[in-house]
């Protein structure tokens, strides 16, 4: 008690309890901005999307939202990234430590280039991309192809340690890899009108490119 009567550990408690309630509301705003401006890059790409339409779709004024980040392309890299993360959390999940090299780089490529394909947000990144060539947009796609190649060399690396596969550039053949999935997973399709059997596909790079890299 203090001199006025009022309990100052009770009082430290609530103001306490204040800070973390705005905390907590400030957060679910940044969230609330987040899930607004994912839906517009989804639905209208990068170049289309305002601060305007995220605000609206946010319900919150466009001031607000300048309160986390300072213009589109910070919030665009953002999200972009966060999905970065989601994708390479789906590829962690599918592999399996004890597994050869050649199975991981295998599931792993198809799981990254299916998420590639079938995101919603990545979706549309592709399409303007090839449509219109927005720089903002190309940059974040080629983050993503970094990833993709990022994740594969490190795999690639153990194994090298391991003695499982002989001494070689792990960034340079990552790179082989994913380009050679991308054409015979993606392209393909596009340019003959049917997909290939993922175990054809497995099959092809069983007996050329991995077979190549055994010590």
């Amino acid at each position: 008690m203090n001199g006025s009567g009022y309990n100052v550990e009770r009082n430290d408690h609530i103001c306490f309890s204040v800070t973390q309630f705005e905390r907590g509301e400030t957060m679910d705003r940044r969230k609330e901005i987040i899930l607004a401006a994912t839906r517009s890059f989804s639905m209208f790409g990068y170049k289309a999307t305002t601060m305007d339409q995220v605000a609206k779709i946010a319900k919150v004024g466009k001031g607000t939202i300048y309160t986390f980040f300072s213009n589109k392309e910070e919030l665009f890299q953002e999200i972009v990234r966060s999905t970065i993360r989601e994708m390479r959390s789906e590829a962690e999940a599918v592999i399996d430590p004890e597994e050869p090299f050649r199975l991981k780089a295998h599931q792993a490529l198809m799981k990254m280039l299916e998420f590639r394909e079938q995101h919603a947000l990545l979706g549309k990144l592709i399409e303007e991309e090839k449509e219109i060539r927005t720089q903002a947009v190309q940059e974040m796609l080629l983050e993503v192809e970094d990833e993709i190649v990022g994740f594969i060399a490190g795999k690639l690396k153990m194994a090298i340690e391991r003695g499982e596969v002989r001494p070689c550039d792990p960034k340079l053949v990552a790179y082989m890899l994913f380009k050679s999935y991308l054409a015979f997973v993606i392209e393909w399709p596009e340019t003959r009108g049917e997909p290939l059997k993922e175990e054809t596909i497995a099959n092809l790079f069983n007996e050329t490119l991995f077979r190549g890299l055994l010590a």
